[in-house]
């Protein structure tokens, strides 16, 4: 799978959270219902700040047992109290462009992702959705590098 190495500024992300697990039988209802409420229930729409309208979905806080998922916006400020605020770190990434069905499309990426062999730090993944349109989306993928 084709990727490049980027070199990416902090940036400051305002969403919601849970925490799950690739073994986690639940992982997809918990990551898909963080993206229901993002959207249906609202939450998107109250994110203050926001510097673009791309969605994020960030991969971090990793440990033996899972990892802590936040679906949102980067923003300039975070100023919603009663939302979570994750940093992306600066630093170096891979990045992987996919395109095609939104859902289809992540996850066949990350199955391909998974089986490289790269240096990852486990600092912070994230997907970052640049266009809306579930049949035919545009989605970035960062995988923070050592």
């Amino acid at each position: 799978m084709k990727y490049e190495i980027v070199n990416l500024d902090q940036k400051t992300v305002v969403g919601i959270s849970g925490f799950t697990s690739n073994e986690d039988p639940r992982m997809q209802a918990v990551i898909g219902g963080l993206w229901e409420r993002l959207y249906q229930g609202g939450v998107s729409a109250g994110i203050r700040n926001k510097v673009n309208e791309y969605a994020i979905g960030l991969y971090s806080d990793y440990s033996k047992d899972g990892y802590c998922v936040t679906v949102g916006n980067e923003v300039s400020e975070a100023e919603n109290e009663d939302l979570a605020v994750k940093t992306i770190p600066a630093g170096k990434y891979a990045k992987f462009s996919v395109r095609g069905h939104m859902q289809k499309a992540v996850a066949e990426a990350w199955g391909e992702i998974w089986k490289l062999d790269l240096a990852r730090s486990f600092a912070a993944d994230f997907e970052e959705y640049r266009s809306a349109d579930p049949e035919n989306a545009e989605i970035d993928i960062y995988v923070s590098l050592r």
